[in-house]
């Protein structure tokens, strides 16, 4: 089988070394962003001797008249940040591909880790579907989800995503090779099913005026290396990467943000409801008791 690979960032390293490995595929071409091409995918591609390509358009005439010439068969999408239009998603006779790190139909769009945790779910999924003129709405064919503990945060789903992507676009690609894809229509799993949007500068600002739980949640789904959650003393900022939830603590009604007492292991922030203790903090000021987070 011939493959088209439109790839970026370490989501797509794994999967490609995995493709790589499987003597019936043969990579035609590695299409990478156009704003900041993969450095490591291009290297990947120099060392396999594969065409490396990046345009601006991939639904532009011009592009599909290029690719022509590598008889693709698949085309396979992982972490690529283009839209495929119908043109670009017919053009291969197997069609296209795409592996997505949320548990569809629920989890469309973008950011879905973070959203996952910030979300409370106990679960998040990854799946390998069909790519239609939709946003990741194409019919499924592979799924896995993988828990949620209290003891994850952004960087161990990452870490679990990373890996399970990789395989699980490794064995789709397997069953297509084999003839037993299925192709499961989302609406089989629920009707609507949800989108999340992208997430962007000012989205990390902390919000006291929370639960605990939503506090924990929100600061998890951020931490490095995402850009952490923030807030501020006056005008001096202060970013959050770890918070513990404690689960026995006493609910009350107090100041959201009022820093409540200090110990060896941080510092405790009044919530909405309890308090939760900061372990893990970035400042260029010394916080004291009575200090109030905004």
């Amino acid at each position: 089988m011939i493959i088209g690979y439109f790839a970026d960032g370490p989501w797509s390293h794994r999967a490609l070394d995995k493709l790589l490995e499987e003597k019936r595929l043969k990579i035609a071409f590695i299409c990478a962003r156009y704003d900041h091409p993969d450095q490591m995918l291009k290297a990947k591609a120099e060392k396999n001797s594969i065409p490396f390509l990046f345009h601006p358009n991939i639904n532009s005439a011009d592009f599909l008249q290029s690719v022509e010439q590598y008889g693709s068969e698949l085309f396979v999408s992982m972490s690529f940040n283009q839209i495929f239009r119908k043109s670009t998603i017919e053009r291969p006779v197997l069609g296209t591909i795409n592996c997505h790190a949320g548990k569809l139909p629920f989890y469309r769009g973008r950011n879905i880790l973070n959203w996952a945790l910030i979300n409370d779910e106990k679960e998040f999924g990854i799946t390998v579907h069909y790519v239609d003129t939709g946003v990741d709405t194409g019919d499924i064919i592979r799924q896995q989800c993988f828990p949620i503990t209290d003891a994850d945060d952004y960087s161990t789903l990452l870490d679990r995503a990373y890996v399970g992507c990789a395989d699980l676009l490794d064995q789709a690609i397997g069953d297509i090779l084999a003839g037993t894809a299925m192709r499961r229509p989302q609406a089989e799993i629920h009707p609507r099913g949800f989108y999340c949007t992208a997430r962007g500068q000012g989205d990390e600002r902390l919000n006291w005026q929370q639960p605990s739980r939503r506090v924990f949640n929100f600061v998890r789904a951020i931490c490095p290396p995402g850009p952490a959650a923030r807030c501020f003393r006056g005008n001096e900022e202060i970013r959050i990467n770890s918070v513990d939830y404690l689960s026995d603590a006493p609910t009350y009604i107090g100041i959201p943000g009022a820093v409540l007492a200090k110990d060896a292991a941080g510092f405790l922030v009044k919530t909405a409801d309890s308090y939760v203790r900061v372990i893990d903090w970035d400042a260029d000021f010394k916080l004291k008791v009575g200090d109030r987070l905004t």
